[in-house]
């Protein structure tokens, strides 16, 4: 069964001086900040479209690392994930770069290694993104 998640964006003025507001639909978690200073220059308490990137990715990295420990056997205790989406005013989004930590009780490195870069190739949002540079940090805990 498919399914659709949504979320929207008004925003106000032009690129530079403007700003906007995302409303998270589905979860209904709230509406966020957005401005070109927050994803060109600093956060300053606003999100950005690189951020929610790294949200999606880190999420769905976890999901796919976790279901491939699983169904090898090695179930992990805990997976922490750190995605890092680089952008470059002018040129786009130049790279991610993901990190995990796991806990994964039967599993060496090298097997925790290969199961992660697994993750990182069949996660949707790897696949979404494959237009892009992905690179991988993993290591056991």
């Amino acid at each position: 069964m498919a399914t659709t998640r949504t979320a929207h964006t008004v925003w106000n003025g032009d690129l530079k001086q403007g700003s906007g507001e995302v409303t998270f639909d589905s979860s209904g978690i709230g509406t966020q900040p957005v401005t070109w200073a927050s994803r060109a220059e600093e956060p300053n308490g606003r999100t950005s479209p690189e951020e929610l990137i790294a949200a999606a990715h880190s999420s769905c990295f976890s999901m796919a690392l976790s279901n491939g420990l699983n169904s090898a056997g090695t179930p992990p205790t805990r997976l922490s994930t750190q995605a890092d989406v680089t952008f470059q005013p002018g040129t786009g989004i130049t790279g991610i770069h993901i990190t995990v930590q796991g806990e994964v009780p039967g599993v060496d490195e090298a097997a925790f290694t290969a199961a992660a870069e697994e993750a990182k190739v069949n996660c949707p949002v790897s696949q979404a993104l494959s237009g892009t540079t992905i690179t991988l940090t993993a290591k056991l805990s």
